[in-house]
């Protein structure tokens, strides 16, 4: 049996990326405002987002070719009942850093505040 860190480096962002837009379009946000926040955490641009969806990406790849922000570390709190800044595993870290953003958004969180810029 698979551990949970194994499964997300397994994960393909292609099949989490639709659920993601479902979220926060439900909850009245827009896919540009949800590509807003990827790209504070990734680096990616709505181009190299997309390649990363052509290309199936695991979470594995999207993430090695992603220039983390600086500030991800500020991402904290609890998601799926986990506490992110306690995660030892680097990449199981990074895919709830991204879950948490989302979610923030989806909660009507202001972009300002989901940047996490100082």
């Amino acid at each position: 049996m698979k551990t949970h860190d194994e499964r997300f480096a397994e994960m393909t962002f292609s099949s989490v990326y639709p659920l993601y837009i479902a979220k926060v379009e439900k909850k009245g946000r827009t896919k540009a405002e949800l590509h807003k926040v990827i790209e504070w955490l990734t680096g990616f641009d709505d181009q190299k987002l997309q390649a990363q969806i052509d290309a199936k990406s695991t979470f594995e790849a999207f993430f090695q070719q992603a220039t983390l922000n600086p500030n991800a570390h500020l991402i904290t709190g609890l998601i799926c009942g986990y506490r992110i800044e306690k995660i030892k595993n680097p990449l199981t870290q990074k895919v709830r850093y991204l879950d948490k953003i989302v979610d923030e958004l989806a909660k009507g969180r202001k972009i300002e505040k989901i940047l996490r810029n100082p």
